[in-house]
This record gives structure tokens, sequence and C-alpha cells, in this order.
């Protein structure tokens, strides 16, 4: 059990007219440099997936980050039933009150996943609707090769981007040669969110994998990670720049060739303590754009 001074360590608290609110204390200033390369730093959620949504949007702040990617199926708050999640079946209320959450700490919806997009149209276009009510950009999912024409159509009638995400093998797009193959033919609004630990946690180089990508001009979005190990599928997050995904190389190709994209830190290690990580996984990254900068 944490003592009352780690509690009181870990939360600022202000006072607004006699109310006390409680907030995460400042842990890193974001990323303005990345920014200004076209690099949006934001967290996904599923780093907090043992907090709420509203605490995941809280931790986001905390790091100077603008940018959150939802996942579907989180708690929403602490104040509302365990069964209220944050999901595209969310009433118009609950986005409402979603909105005016994020409005309140800076913070905005960047894109929403990993979230399934069948092939039946129908259930796809609510996932659509729902990003377009919400302001999210980048739907992230892993739809059958068979469902990308219909949801190319989507993609283009909506404005709203899908990136194919690699889960680890044996997934299917767990090789990066099988998403340039699914995606040959439909636009260039179908590209991919490139997760970096999981590829090596698949035997596959992340620098190689992006660059095969990026050379396709298929890269959307990342959920951004460095491990431990590689080729061990139970290798787990450490601070960016320390492990064996090359991080560094990566924004190096990324930076030569001019190609700008959303990343979200999937931090999945720590989990009920990560955030003084992540922070330093977001200074890392504006060290390294700065560097890269000169």
């Amino acid at each position: 059990m944490r003592s009352a001074t780690g509690v009181f360590a870990a939360l600022g608290l202000l006072l607004i007219a006699g109310v006390t609110v409680a907030d995460e204390a400042k842990l890193a200033d974001g990323a303005p440099t990345a920014e200004a390369l076209g690099w949006r730093l934001g967290c996904q959620a599923y780093s907090f997936n043992r907090f709420t949504f509203y605490e995941a949007v809280d931790k986001t702040a905390a790091v100077g980050l603008k940018w959150i990617e939802a996942y579907p199926g989180q708690r929403l708050s602490k104040d509302l039933p365990e069964n209220v999640v944050f999901d595209h079946n969310m009433n118009a209320d609950l986005q409402k009150q979603v909105k005016d959450y994020l409005a309140s700490k800076g913070v905005q919806l960047a894109a929403y996943g990993v979230v399934n997009l069948p092939k039946d149209e129908a259930e796809s276009r609510k996932v659509f609707d729902f990003a377009k009510a919400m302001g999210i950009g980048v739907i992230v999912s892993e739809p059958l090769p068979s469902a990308l024409p219909m949801v190319d159509k989507l993609s283009q009638e909506y404005g709203i981007k899908v990136a194919i995400h690699n889960h680890p093998k044996p997934s299917k797009y767990y090789d990066y040669k099988t998403l340039l193959e699914a995606t040959a033919s439909v636009s260039k609004n179908i590209g991919a969110c490139c997760d970096t630990g999981h590829w090596p946690r698949s035997g596959i180089n992340p620098v190689e994998a992006v660059k095969a990508i990026g050379d396709a001009g298929r890269i959307i979005s990342f959920h951004f990670k460095d491990l431990n190990e590689f080729g061990n599928r139970e290798a787990h997050d450490v601070v960016w720049g320390t492990g064996v995904c090359n991080v560094k190389d990566i924004l190096s190709y990324l930076k030569e060739k001019g190609i700008q994209a959303h990343f979200s830190i999937e931090y999945e290690h720590n989990w009920d303590n990560s955030l003084p990580e992540i922070a330093e996984c977001v200074k890392a990254f504006e060290a390294m754009a700065q560097e890269l900068s000169k």
C-alpha cells in the first residue's frame, strides 16, 4: 500500500471555487520538436487498461501530450457503472460527456482501435459513424483482406483513414509483407498501424518493416514500442532507446523520407505504475527529434 506521502506526491491538488480536483502530477512536457516534424505523439489508452478512460486522459495530459487513441471496452469513468464503457455503441449523451471531458483536459481523440471492421457493411459503417461523430481521424483494425474493398469505400466516403495493425504471429498481419500484398489494390486511405514491438515478438526486424511500408507509402500510424528482447513473444516494454527495436533508426528513416504519422505510446509493462516510464519515453522521443532536426 502506498503511503499518504506517496499519494500526494503523485497527485496535484487543485482548488477551484472551494472544490478539490485531483490531477496527475506533470511528469513531462510533450514533444514539440517531434510535432513540428509532423509526428503527433499521444498515448494509446490501452497502456492504462487497469484504469478508466477518463484516468487515461488524465495520464496523457500529465506527460504533456495532446492526443489519445481509445480502444473499445475500457470502463469510461469511476463515477459511472462498470458496464459503461468507451466504444462505438455509446449514445449521443455519453459521446458529448466524453468530448467535454477531453476538452477540459486539452486532449483530442486521434484514433480508435484495435476495433473490428467486419465484412458486413452496415456493422462497419457503425464504427465509421462513431468515428466521424467523435472527430476521430484514424480507425485501427485488422479487417479480413476480402473486406478491404468495402472498408476502402467507407474510408473514402467518410474521409477517415484505416490503419491495419500487426498483432504477433500467428495473427493474419504479423508479417508486413502480407499487409503490403493485401493493400496493393486499395487507396492510400488504407495503410499500416506499425506496432514496432509486435514485429520483434514475431522475429521481424522493425526497421526493415517500417522501411518497406514507408517506401510503399502505407504508413498511417504507430503503436510505438521498444522491447527488452528480440524474438521472444513474452518480451516487455522498456523506455524508448534502451531496448532492441532501434527506435532512433526508425525515426531517422521517417525524417529522411519526410513521413508524417501519429504515434501512440502503447506501454505494456508495469501496468499499475507505468506513467513514470512513459514520461521517460516522451522525453526520449523529443530528444531524438531534436537531434534529428539539427
